[in-house]
């Protein structure tokens, strides 16, 4: 039988990563280029450690500077009485597409460093390659129709939003349709109605 204390060690490495990302961003906040001692010793954790998430510390500022310009659930919705799954998904999805346009080289960038991880190693001992910005925003928009779906369904239109939000479609659209930007937007936005509908009727 598995040990109780195994079942959390998913989550504790991707909180791990995402500590190491706000002790950047407090140090580079006191305008300072923090090393990666200085974010361990912030993060409370060891040199070895933050070696283990982040390859070099540029790829650690590199990503802690574009984790400070995520679009917070809260600002995104704050005030705004609606609850349209539908009309509320383009709106978070507009302030990231807004937040990844205003940044495109260092997001190509990050990408490129997740890419260049080592596929290898067991589920066991698999480190986090990225931090889910998305889901939050996702499961925001989504909060106040939750009742309308099976958690099942939830879950699974959570994750297939996941697809059509964010920096792989933004890619996708750019550089391999090669859409303007009107007309990714209008695939985006029917791919999330869409979604939405599917899971309406599921």
């Amino acid at each position: 039988m598995t040990p109780r204390s195994a079942a959390p060690r998913p989550n504790q490495k991707a909180r791990t990563r995402k500590d190491l990302l706000q002790a950047a961003a407090r140090l580079m906040s006191q305008g300072r280029k923090p090393g990666l001692e200085d974010i361990a010793a912030e993060a409370l954790v060891s040199r070895a450690t933050a070696y283990r998430y982040f390859p070099d510390v540029e790829a650690l500022l590199l990503e802690a500077s574009l984790d400070i310009a995520v679009p917070d659930p809260g600002a995104v919705f704050d005030g705004k009485a609606i609850d349209d799954p539908v009309v509320r998904l383009e709106r978070a999805e507009a302030a990231l597409h807004g937040m990844i346009l205003a940044n495109e080289p260092a997001m190509r960038m990050m990408l490129a460093h997740a890419l260049q991880r080592p596929l290898h190693g067991t589920p066991d001992d698999a480190l986090p390659v990225r931090q889910n910005r998305r889901t939050p925003l996702i499961e925001a928009a989504l909060e106040p129709s939750r009742a309308e779906f099976k958690p099942a369904t939830f879950r699974l239109l959570s994750r297939a939003l996941a697809l059509v939000i964010g920096t792989e479609a933004f890619i996708v659209t750019k550089d391999v349709l090669r859409l303007s930007e009107a007309d990714a937007q209008k695939v985006r936005r029917w791919a999330i109605r869409a979604l939405v509908e599917a899971a309406q009727r599921s």
